[in-house]
């Protein structure tokens, strides 16, 4: 008998790459995964994969009983989120993560109007940097994220946009080279500080962005350390434009013209598991969150 776990495992080999990437991802040991492999090619009559090169290939049988597969596997996932729909119940807790570049007031705004509706469900809400809210979903430490656009597995999340934002390199008036009539090049920037804020996840999906190479760099733990030190001239960095909007408009910090560093105009998305799209209070923070148009055009 072929079972739904049994086609899990096959897809995840074929998606990692290897039996112990496989592993590693589903929780399980490696031995397990290649037993599970084998009985599933015991059950359907035919080698799904060869083994004879170093990493295991999809025989042409193979290709096509995964493609039944995937269909089988995204139909059990509908199946299952109906189920928990049909058997909503208010959740004890929902965990929400948020990328630490957006603006908190359309956040806080929808927080408050499902904790109100819904006033015995403990909402957590955590700001994360990088790839931070990615691995809080994908370990199920978050039900629900607002981050950068491809920080997780597209094939493993639903996402819808959530709004745009600059991010901007800047510094107090007067640090870092000489300014000419074109951008900085990177050789002249490396003898100021460039100051970034560390990610919080654990690894797997960080992303390392907009670090200048072989530059002195100074790292901080979150956003508001790092605008402190901009602005006692001791470095520069790229800053959330909602962020530094005043001290732009003061000129106490200026925008830099870097040829390594140009501005970043960063999608933020909403997102969560496709086979953990939650309860009752979960269902309604989602569409509260995508229910209202927050991409403003770019001028």
């Amino acid at each position: 008998m072929i079972t739904h776990e049994q086609l899990r495992v096959l897809d995840a080999v074929v998606g990692e790459g290897t039996f112990r990437a496989a592993a590693e991802k589903l929780h399980k040991t490696q031995p397990a995964v290649s037993h599970m492999i084998k009985q599933l090619e015991t059950a359907a009559g035919v080698t799904l994969l060869s083994r004879d090169g170093y990493r295991p290939v999809l025989t042409p049988e193979g290709r096509a009983f995964h493609r039944q597969a995937c269909i089988v596997l995204s139909q059990m996932r509908e199946l299952r989120n109906l189920a928990d729909r049909l058997a909503a119940r208010q959740e004890p807790e929902v965990a929400l993560s948020v990328s630490a570049t957006c603006p908190m007031a359309p956040v806080l705004a929808v927080v408050g109007a499902v904790g109100r509706a819904y006033p015995q469900t403990h909402i957590k809400l955590a700001t994360d940097v990088l790839g931070g809210a990615a691995d809080r979903l994908m370990r199920g430490e978050a039900d629900i994220i607002v981050a950068p656009d491809n920080s997780a597995p597209l094939d493993e999340v639903e996402s819808i946009p959530f709004l745009e934002l600059d991010i901007i390199p800047v510094a107090r008036p007067g640090y870092g080279p000489e300014r000419g009539t074109g951008p900085i090049e990177n050789a002249a920037m490396r003898a100021f500080v460039q100051v970034v804020v560390a990610g919080t996840g654990r690894g797997a999906y960080d992303q390392t962005r907009d670090v200048l190479p072989d530059g002195l760099r100074w790292t901080v733990t979150d956003f508001a350390a790092k605008k402190e030190i901009l602005l006692a001239g001791m470095g520069w960095g790229g800053m959330p434009e909602h962020m530094i909007r005043a001290e732009l408009e003061s000129g106490t910090l200026v925008r830099l013209d870097l040829a390594g560093y140009p501005v970043r105009h960063s999608r933020l998305m909403i997102m969560r598991r496709r086979d953990r799209r939650g309860g009752l209070v979960g269902q309604a923070l989602w569409q509260a969150l995508a229910g209202e148009d927050r991409m403003p055009e770019k001028t």
